[in-house]
């Protein structure tokens, strides 16, 4: 951060927005008032002043607090359409196979309390909206998943699943049958949690020899919107505990993002069955919920 505000932001200012200057001046004192709110709620009124108003670059403060900020949007905006892809391929293929019903369910119960937690506090939106965003998603993967399952086949338990998580936030969001007491320990909890779901995953994946219908643009998203995070949160929030959620949940993207290249071309043909009991592999197919006979036939001749 250090060489942009000493070496690439001297440079911007000086060769690019103060040749523009005379130009831009007029239009940024004359943004529409919606725009100019949200701006200055998003910057605060020093460096709503200083960026948007006086155009300058001078203030490493402003500055790393405006590149936040971009992140944190983009972030945002990303989030809306991160699992498109994977809810896609799901009903493209008719298949659930090579995905971790226990991740989802576990990522899920992470962003569900996280999301909870930050409307009970108060919090902007522009800080936590991916976490609305993608539990929504999550939710429908979750419910895919449930109805293309062999052993959970039909619409019962797929409705039966939304039903107890929007049960679930509507007590969450609810003082009186959640305390803010109990919320903030949950909130230390969905930091464990939001870990934890990546594991299954990961090991679905090892023992499958493959990534199944799991969507890359989705792990790669995942990858450089933890990386971002890592940025915002030293950038906006003086909390360890947040920064090193996100520098775990960084770590264990790139392990995913690792096996999604590394199986690329992979066609699924199990590739450690033999050094691995059948007692570890019956525990690893009820995390990895598959509906095709494929696989089924697969695990058949892993065993």
């Amino acid at each position: 951060m250090d060489i942009i505000n000493t070496q690439v932001l001297p440079l911007v200012q000086s060769n690019i927005i103060n040749p523009l200057r005379p130009y831009l001046t007029p239009i940024t004192h004359n943004l529409p008032a919606p725009i100019n709110d949200f701006l200055l709620s998003l910057l605060g009124t020093k460096c709503h002043s200083t960026l948007v108003l006086n155009l300058s670059l001078e203030n490493p403060d402003c500055t790393s607090l405006l590149i936040s900020k971009t992140l944190g949007t983009v972030i945002i905006l990303a989030s809306t359409i991160v699992k498109i892809p994977q809810i896609l391929k799901i009903l493209n293929s008719q298949s659930s196979a090579g995905l971790s019903f226990l991740s989802i369910l576990l990522e899920t119960v992470s962003f569900l309390i996280t999301l909870t937690y930050n409307i009970r506090s108060g919090w902007p939106f522009s800080t936590y909206g991916e976490t609305a965003l993608i539990l929504a998603q999550d939710v429908v993967i979750g419910a895919l998943v449930l109805h293309f399952s062999s052993k959970t086949s039909g619409s019962f338990i797929p409705a039966a699943y939304i039903a107890i998580i929007a049960s679930s936030i509507y007590a969450l969001l609810s003082p009186d049958l959640v305390p803010s007491s109990s919320l903030s320990y949950l909130q230390a909890l969905a930091g464990i949690l939001s870990i934890s779901s990546k594991i299954p995953q990961i090991l679905s994946n090892y023992l499958n020899g493959s990534t199944g219908q799991l969507s890359a643009f989705a792990v790669f998203n995942y990858l450089f919107g933890s990386l971002s995070r890592i940025f915002t949160t030293l950038a906006e929030v003086d909390d360890k505990l947040i920064l090193y959620g996100f520098v775990a949940g960084f770590t264990l993207n790139a392990v995913l993002a690792g096996q999604m290249i590394w199986y690329w071309n992979s066609k699924g043909t199990p590739r450690h069955g033999a050094e691995i009991s059948e007692k570890v592999a019956d525990v690893t197919t009820g995390a990895s919920v598959s509906g095709t006979d494929g696989g089924n036939e697969t695990l058949r001749r892993r065993r």
